[in-house]
């Protein structure tokens, strides 16, 4: 029997998507998407329709990149190059020592972490730039700085056509390619199931989830050859995704992208949505109207038999939109159609169900975040801007990662659904929580550590060394500190020129503070040191850094001018690559010199602090300042940064070091500390505890470990974390030194706290106990047994003082000095 269903359709709201679009495209979407309009199309149809397509076996395979190449980050952290003793002068000491400015880690307190660290220009020795190798496609009218190092960069990369990942989905354009021939946008989610491995027996090098199965595709019939894609409000957190028939026209679909949304929502202009699939389709259901009859449900059964749901929010119009099932790609829907289309995958029966129905018509749009610090303890919200029908009286429908249940305050904790959960392709699974907001506590915060070793077992800073520990560093310091410092700082290289002057500023503090020396070496060293450091702070260094205006940074300028079309010097540092492990060493180096001698902090009329809080904005900044994008690399939703810049990869951002990623934070707040900034202080606090707790959970593996696959987990340490898959591997290499010892440099009294001692043990029993450290060669024997200091600090402490060491065990960026220090501080020496 034919029923007419005529539902008068309530408000349809619908967020802006940016204050900045074109002069009167703001108020035509709101009045196209958040007015009451009046009725003006009636649609009609079988209140209850099952409608079925021919068995057509599904492509579920799809396609893997075993590749890590793409990053053009390649080279060889370590820099094995050892000094000479016969090239080693006398240092000449000075008459004075030092007097650091303060004694102790302070406990900061913040009651709002996140404002900006300076707003004025970059310094004027840094030149500004127009002319960036990489061009963005299908930026629209973003005055705020971009987040080249977040989720949707794929969107206004290379051809556009690789994947986002916003977990547990993927979205990826179609672009008229691939099985469908769509242009729409694809939405894909893998299972477990569906991961592929290499050959062999666990632990397998790597696993990686297929690219190309595109469950469901949004698209309209309007799209052709002619379609653009644009994007637009792209923050620390969400974006937008435009889909117009030709370049500059009005968008027919839009997609507000969020990361851990509920659905995948998309927002229909005036077409005839189309609906299309690359697994193709079984049965699609007509369930009918949910909560006030403004949306409508379907049932969406796949051919590989996964559950879908698809719920529609018609503006304009009364009655349920008519959906066809025309074959097994292809879904049509009403033409003219303007609203909302949303779907979601079900892997739970009814209590699925129940979920989906009381957020749908709702989607989240943004999220903006708060965070306070009360001396060990800190939270931070994520709390959602959100948008569509009767928004004002539906939460929410978001995805969690394990590291947030694990932290969520106790508010949030009771908005989670446990029983519905969607596996992500390298975090885990996410399970379903029916919240407007995330709060997340961290009660162990490293308010304590300071420049000295720490002890993670005491909780305490150990300033106070033996008498043989004393005079160990002194020696050799005495001998490290008579090397050509600024040799082996003028480097081509930020990354290297960085290394070497943090090690160089940890063989002062060594020498002055934890030796307690007082013959001048530390004072002529810091000299040294000082002036060193003042080739970057001129920016008269090989390469000299330069402020982007096109993506808005500050770069190395190693790869302009045509020469380097890859971007590959210096790790891609051009390209936003890397930037925090770049410029975490020479934030620290700062924070030790500014610790060492105050003054540095107010010579030249402060030009030395201007410059080093422009690296702390590049990278770390605390809020969108007009120069620079807020927290370019640390991933507040992830817990971790993302080291992949502004080049399209076809497995997502990645991170390679987690513990230069550590240093980048810590190095962080301890700049903060020393320039009186409470605020920055605070949050490298609490970003270090975030991350210490994702490190445990994604990319150190102790015994145990269910979030990541059980074949992958006793490979110990990720090795390369991309978006979409995990390969146990470097970029320069396969040996286990490299893989596992990526994860350790550089070992600073942070490293206890984000490297857990049971991990370490774990880790050195199945790769380099039983004298199987001796084997490795080069700079990577120091950083191993530096790393023992962890759970062995004696026999690592004697190995760095047996008389006959050889230096060419010391990379870089990397002396015996600082080695001898921190294993006797964490117990090596009494």
């Amino acid at each position: 029997m034919v029923q007419l269903l005529t539902v008068t359709l309530g408000i349809a709201q619908f967020l802006a998507l940016s204050s900045c679009l074109p002069a009167g495209e703001q108020e035509r979407r709101a009045i196209l998407l958040e007015a009451p309009l009046a009725p003006t199309t009636t649609f009609e149809r079988i209140a209850t329709t099952s409608q079925t397509a021919s068995t057509t076996i599904p492509a579920t395979t799809g396609t893997v990149i075993t590749s890590v190449t793409s990053a053009s980050t390649s080279g060889n952290p370590v820099n094995t190059t050892a000094v000479e003793t016969s090239g080693i002068g006398t240092i000449t000491t000075a008459s004075t020592t030092l007097s650091p400015s303060v004694s102790a880690p302070s406990a900061a307190t913040a009651s709002n972490i996140f404002v900006t660290v300076a707003s004025d220009a970059p310094p004027s020795q840094i030149s500004s730039r127009s002319d960036h190798p990489v061009v963005p496609s299908g930026i629209v009218n973003q005055t705020s700085p971009v987040g080249t190092n977040k989720f949707y960069a794929n969107f206004f990369l290379g051809d556009q056509a690789s994947g986002t990942w916003t977990h547990p989905y993927s979205m990826t354009w179609q672009k008229g390619g691939g099985v469908s021939g769509s242009w729409g946008l694809g939405i894909s989610h893998i299972e477990r199931s569906q991961l592929a491995y290499p050959a062999g027996t666990p632990p397998l090098e790597y696993f990686a989830a297929p690219i190309g199965i595109e469950s469901i595709i949004f698209s309209a019939e309007e799209l052709g050859s002619t379609t653009s894609l644009t994007t637009d409000t792209l923050t620390a957190f969400s974006g937008n995704v435009n889909l117009a028939t030709t370049a500059g026209r009005d968008p027919l679909i839009s997609f507000p992208l969020v990361q851990g949304m509920g659905f995948v929502t998309s927002v229909y202009s005036g077409a005839t949505p189309w609906l299309q699939s690359t697994v193709f389709f079984s049965t699609l259901t007509y369930v009918g109207p949910v909560s006030d009859g403004g949306v409508y449900k379907w049932r969406l059964v796949l051919a590989d038999q996964s559950n879908w749901l698809i719920y529609a929010t018609p503006t304009g119009a009364t009655g349920a939109p008519t959906f066809n099932l025309q074959n097994t790609s292809v879904i049509t829907g009403p033409s003219g159609f303007t609203g909302t289309i949303q779907v979601a995958k079900n892997p739970a029966n009814t209590t699925g169900e129940d979920a989906y129905d009381a957020a749908a018509g709702v989607y989240a749009t943004g999220a903006s975040i708060t965070g306070q610090v009360d001396g060990t303890s800190g939270s931070y919200t994520l709390a959602y801007n959100k948008a569509g029908h009767s928004s004002g009286n539906t939460t929410l429908l978001m995805w969690a990662l394990p590291h947030h249940i694990d932290s969520f305050d106790s508010a949030t904790s009771g908005s989670v659904i446990s029983s519905l959960q969607l596996v992500t392709t390298t975090k885990g699974m996410a399970t379903a929580v029916s919240t407007d907001q995330f709060t997340l506590v961290e009660n162990n915060l490293p308010s304590e550590i300071g420049f000295a070793p720490w002890n993670a077992s005491t909780g305490q800073n150990i300033n106070t060394l033996s008498s043989t520990a004393a005079q160990a560093i002194v020696s050799a310091g005495t001998v490290e500190l008579a090397e050509d410092m600024v040799a082996q700082t003028d480097l081509n290289s930020m990354y290297y020129s960085g290394k070497a002057l943090a090690k160089f500023a940890q063989i002062v503090y060594a020498v002055n503070t934890l030796a307690g020396d007082k013959s001048g070496a530390a004072t002529s060293g810091l000299q040294n040191l000082e002036s060193a450091y003042s080739t970057f702070v001129s920016n008269t260094q090989q390469f000299p850094l330069a402020y982007d205006t096109v993506w808005k940074g500050s770069l190395s300028t190693a790869s302009y001018g045509g020469s380097d079309p890859n971007c590959g010097a210096d790790f891609g540092n051009t390209c936003y690559n890397d930037h925090h492990f770049h410029y975490g060493y020479f934030v620290y180096a700062a924070a030790l010199i500014a610790y060492l001698d105050p003054s540095w902090l107010t010579v030249n009329n402060g030009a030395n602090k201007a410059w080093v809080n422009m690296l702390v904005r590049d990278y770390a900044n605390g809020a969108d300042d007009g120069y620079f994008p807020f927290s370019r690399n640390f991933d507040w939703y992830h817990g971790h940064s993302w080291a992949h810049g502004i080049l399209e990869t076809g497995d997502g951002k990645d991170e390679e070091s987690s513990s230069e990623d550590s240093l980048s934070l810590y190095g962080m707040k301890m700049w903060g500390q020393v320039i009186g900034d409470p605020n920055m202080e605070a949050r490298g606090n609490l970003e270090l505890a975030v991350q210490a707790r994702s490190l445990s959970n994604y990319f150190l593996y102790e015994d145990g470990n269910t979030i990541e696959p059980p074949n992958f987990v006793g490979n110990r340490v990720s090795g390369i974390l991309f978006e979409n898959k995990i390969d146990h591997t470097t970029y320069f290499g396969n040996a286990p030194e490299y893989i596992e010892a990526i994860h350790m440099i550089p070992l600073v009294p942070s490293s206890a706290y984000t490297r857990k001692a049971t991990f370490v043990q774990q880790e050195w029993n199945q790769y380099f106990s039983n004298g199987r450290v001796d084997s490795t060669d080069g700079g990577w024997r120091g950083i191993l047994y530096a790393n023992l200091a962890l759970i062995d600090p004696v026999t690592s402490f004697n190995w760095f003082n047996d008389p006959s060491f050889n230096a060419s065990y010391l990379d870089g960026g990397a002396s015996r000095t600082w080695y001898l220090a921190y294993s006797a501080g964490l117990g090596g020496s009494s």
